[in-house]
């Protein structure tokens, strides 16, 4: 969200699995708090099933979670309730049609009624910019209230909810702790839960599949782009999420339902061949998802980590990087053996944000493996190869980013401050690595009971 919040996965157990990247069995035991509603051809909790539901190849295949939702005796859960809707662009089905309209059509059939809708940030249409302020308003197209989850208020109230029986959340989101919506999700659950409102999360792809990377947010950092101690990367779809902070963090407080997908396969979420939507004005394009979750890190530095440019979070740049610089940090890079990345040298000018109207020096990611490549590991090379390589980089904050009592971009975005100590002492990028994935293994541990697919 650009705030600075997605990939396929890992490659199968059996014959290459690559370290750091471990494909997740889901076992489910005992079902946690939320049920998992699945229409025909659903994806479904049952252990060992991988998401793939008993008629998910007899009905077409690959379901999202909105569709299962239309489904009939699916829809029937939502009879005589008023529905409050958390969505934006990215909420459509596969053909594009928006999920509000959907619901708007489906009301006589479902007997339920449209309530509210409410948008997180950038708004429910996606109009606004990153941290762009949101407000109340009626859409245009529908009449229904709007009411902004982004500003000054970030959990529902209990006036918003006065309406309100059931609140259906339905968002692409793209795998990393610090991309907003995710938080969205979290304080709507938690109001739901205070206000006696049932929660619907409709489950989409995660574009990371299961890649589960960087260190588990530290308590005292909570903020609004991490609230919760979860990796950088998570390895969740948005519904597997919802069960996680229903049973570890909401003490199972949240009458939640899941509608899952039929037909996914958590270690290669590209199969599901869906329109790419951007989720948030920064965001255009499946390369920018994929690398989003590591580049993301660039916006801790004095250096622009492309917005104000076509290739937004791609490519990193400043007026102070010369080519010899960006010949070095290349050269840095290349021996580091990153999978699935290449680099080359790129020049312009942020047309916005930082450095905008500038010349700039830098260099462009080029994601050759989607499967292969590691989006945080790569993301602290990054770092680590500016700090070193480019006397003017520092952080953001100057001056008030010099001591460990100071809280900076960088220990937000981590989740650490270690990130940024070990950075500044010049340690190895992959002494970072190897310090998160002892914690990394031990959340693996915890999400395996809440997985569906």
């Amino acid at each position: 969200m650009n705030h600075a919040a997605s990939r396929p996965t890992a490659r199968q157990d059996d014959g290459g699995a690559r370290p750091g990247r471990r494909r997740i069995l889901a076992s489910l035991g005992a079902l946690p708090a939320g049920a998992v509603l699945a229409s025909a051809g659903a994806a479904t909790a049952a252990p060992g099933g991988k998401g793939k539901g008993k008629d998910s190849t007899t009905n077409g295949g690959f379901r999202l979670g909105v569709e299962n939702l239309l489904e009939p005796e699916t829809l029937e859960t939502l009879r005589d309730a008023r529905v409050g809707l958390i969505t934006n662009p990215t909420g459509t089905d596969r053909e594009l049609r928006s999920t509000i309209d959907l619901l708007v059509e489906a009301q006589d059939t479902g007997g339920f009624t449209m309530a509210a809708l409410f948008g997180p940030e950038h708004g429910v249409r996606g109009a606004e910019p990153a941290g762009g302020s949101v407000g109340d308003y009626i859409d245009e197209k529908t009449g229904l209230p709007v009411r902004s989850l982004y500003g000054d208020t970030q959990k529902p109230t209990p006036e918003m909810l006065a309406d309100v029986d059931v609140l259906i959340f339905d968002i692409q989101d793209i795998g990393t702790r610090f991309f907003t919506y995710i938080w969205t999700m979290y304080y709507a659950m938690e109001a739901a839960g205070e206000n006696g409102k049932r929660v619907v999360v409709l489950d989409r792809p995660n574009p990371l599949g299961t890649d589960m990377e960087g260190f588990v947010l530290e308590p005292e950092l909570s903020s609004f782009v991490g609230l919760r101690e979860i990796p950088q990367t998570h390895g969740l779809t948005v519904g597997e999420l919802a069960r996680l902070f229903n049973g570890e963090f909401l003490d199972g407080a949240v009458s939640l339902e899941v509608i899952a997908m039929s037909g996914y396969d958590a270690d290669d979420p590209a199969a599901a061949d869906l329109p790419w939507v951007l989720p948030s004005p920064n965001i255009p394009t499946a390369d920018t998802a994929v690398v989003y979750a590591g580049t993301g890190l660039i916006e801790s530095l004095n250096i622009s980590e492309g917005r104000g440019t076509t290739t937004p979070f791609l490519w990193f740049g400043a007026p102070f990087i010369t080519e010899s610089h960006v010949d070095a940090i290349i050269a840095e890079l290349q021996s580091a053996e990153l999978p699935g990345v290449l680099y080359r040298p790129m020049f312009t000018t942020p047309a916005s944000s930082k450095h905008a109207g500038e010349f700039c020096g830098g260099l462009q990611l080029h994601v050759t493996d989607p499967r292969a490549y590691e989006p945080v590991r790569t993301g602290i090379h990054v770092l680590s190869a500016l700090l070193r390589t480019v006397e003017e980089v520092d952080w953001r904050e100057g001056e008030d980013c010099r001591t460990e009592e100071d809280v900076c971009w960088i220990d937000k975005l981590s989740g650490t401050k270690r990130t940024r100590a070990m950075l500044e002492a010049g340690d190895n990028p992959e002494s970072i690595v190897t310090a998160w994935r002892r914690e990394s293994r031990r959340f693996q541990l915890t999400t395996e009971r809440y997985r569906l697919y």
